[in-house]
């Protein structure tokens, strides 16, 4: 066999096994068999320029130290050889703490934690309140007045706003206290959700609500998605036709959101609720005004049947829970 693969690159096959005596057959059959057969590793031959164990202990032993033990090779070699010494190259260092599994960020720096994602879960109303803080464009280039707004997640009802000239803690606890007090919120049963602004983790809004037994839960960083329910608030705020490019004064800022809110809260039909007003949901009053919408839309199925498709029009039901970022259901 080993005759005719000699041959045969020169010959062809078929003339060598012919000339030889040898099935052409049990030729491919051989050459099958030894391609599939394991390969015994050789061991690779060492390098001339390897360190000897005993300098890569002692270059690990130079990384390990206290001096250098924060430090990336690279800064290591450059330091050895300001000082006068060579030891190895940059390469050989990351080779040896490959070796033994050391191959990772070595400098001393800020770890980013790892942010929890918020799962808020809201039933009935003030159970989770969101709150954030926009701008609102002043008279002048950069200057600008700051809107507060609470916003109840379950029924959309905007439960304390304000309008001031900076961003400040003990504003945001002023508005929160009286917030509290007029909707008579007792402690343990609310939850407060906000993003990671300055106001929003301040040590007086904290110890206020660590008073009034209020838990605080914050969205992760540079997450708008995990404040959605103040971001959509905003934006029917400033999507509104009479909504100004600029306010000419904080007067001017205040006497349209005193025309917004009450607009929002008592005549907005909210598609998140059914099309229901956050006013009619906050206070308890949704299945009534259900109840009086089905009764005209059965009498206008009654008058004309033949309008509708097979069946009595049902108004949408009030959602049962409003989530921030629910959990994904389990995959089986």
């Amino acid at each position: 066999m080993e005759a005719v693969e000699i041959l045969a690159p020169d010959v062809g096959t078929d003339p060598a096994c012919k000339a030889l005596g040898v099935s052409r057959a049990g030729l491919y059959r051989r050459r099958a068999i030894s391609k599939t057969a394991p390969r015994v590793p050789q061991k690779r031959p060492v390098p001339p320029r390897t360190l000897p164990s005993e300098e890569r202990q002692a270059v690990l032993d130079i990384l390990h130290s206290e001096r250098f033990q924060d430090k990336a090779p690279h800064e290591v070699y450059a330091t050895l050889l300001d000082e006068g010494a060579y030891h190895c190259s940059i390469r050989t260092m990351y080779r040896i703490l490959e070796e033994n599994a050391e191959v990772k960020e070595r400098r001393n720096q800020l770890r980013h934690p790892d942010y929890k994602k918020p799962e808020l879960l809201a039933t009935a109303p003030n159970q989770v309140w969101s709150w954030d803080i926009t701008k609102l464009m002043g008279p002048a280039k950069w200057s600008y007045f700051y809107l507060y707004v609470i916003l109840d997640i379950f029924s959309r009802y905007v439960v304390g706003w304000m309008v001031a000239t900076c961003e400040s803690s003990e504003l945001a606890k002023r508005l929160f206290k009286e917030t509290c007090e007029k909707q008579v919120i007792q402690k343990g049963q609310l939850t407060i959700h906000a993003d990671r602004g300055s106001s929003m983790k301040s040590k007086p809004v904290a110890f206020l609500f660590a008073d009034l037994g209020i838990t605080k839960t914050h969205s992760r960083p540079y997450t708008s998605d995990d404040n959605p329910y103040s971001e959509a608030q905003f934006k029917t705020l400033k999507y509104q036709p009479d909504f100004p490019e600029r306010f000419g004064s904080i007067e001017d800022a205040r006497s349209f959101c005193q025309t917004f809110f009450p607009w929002y809260n008592q005549e907005h039909k909210h598609s998140g609720i059914s099309l229901l007003t956050p006013e009619v949901v906050h206070y308890g009053r949704a299945e009534e005004v259900i109840r009086s919408r089905q009764t005209v839309l059965t009498a206008a199925y009654a008058a004309h049947p033949e309008r509708f498709v097979r069946k009595i029009p049902l108004h949408k039901p009030l959602p049962e829970a409003a989530w921030i970022n629910p959990p994904k259901p389990a995959t089986s």
